[in-house]
């Protein structure tokens, strides 16, 4: 049995032309898909250049205003650690101007706050030993 060669001409005809018809379509899809994600990252690339051009101005901003804070804060340490120095010195010259006016009641007093203390540390370690 032998087939017509009309017959095999006209299917083997459009076996290439069929196939050459998927390669193109398949080529002209990629090249779509591909024109496609260019334009989204193009996009998407314009999208993140804005938002850093957004963010600069802002973090510029923060970064100053916590530096002025941190400024703010030292120069508050300084001056109350400046204000105890002065209390502690003008409490010593009180001391010892007492000390020099009274010298008899500045060792009375002296004695009894060491009594107080040893009666103290006395009774602590009793209670620690019991």
């Amino acid at each position: 049995m032998s087939i017509p060669s009309s017959t095999t001409r006209t299917y083997g005809s459009h076996v290439p032309n069929g196939g050459d018809q998927v390669a193109a379509a398949v080529d002209s899809a990629a090249k779509s898909a591909q024109h496609t994600v260019d334009g989204v990252l193009d996009s998407l690339s314009g999208t993140v250049e804005s938002i850093r051009s957004q963010a600069s101005p802002v973090i510029d901003r923060l970064s100053a205003q916590a530096e002025s804070a941190a400024k703010r804060s030292i120069g508050a340490v300084r001056e109350t650690s400046q204000q105890l120095r002065d209390r502690a010195i003008r409490a010593n010259d009180s001391t010892v101007a007492y000390v020099k006016e009274e010298p008899v009641k500045a060792v009375l007093i002296a004695a009894a706050a060491g009594a107080f203390l040893m009666g103290l540390v006395s009774l602590l370690s009793r209670s620690r030993k019991a």
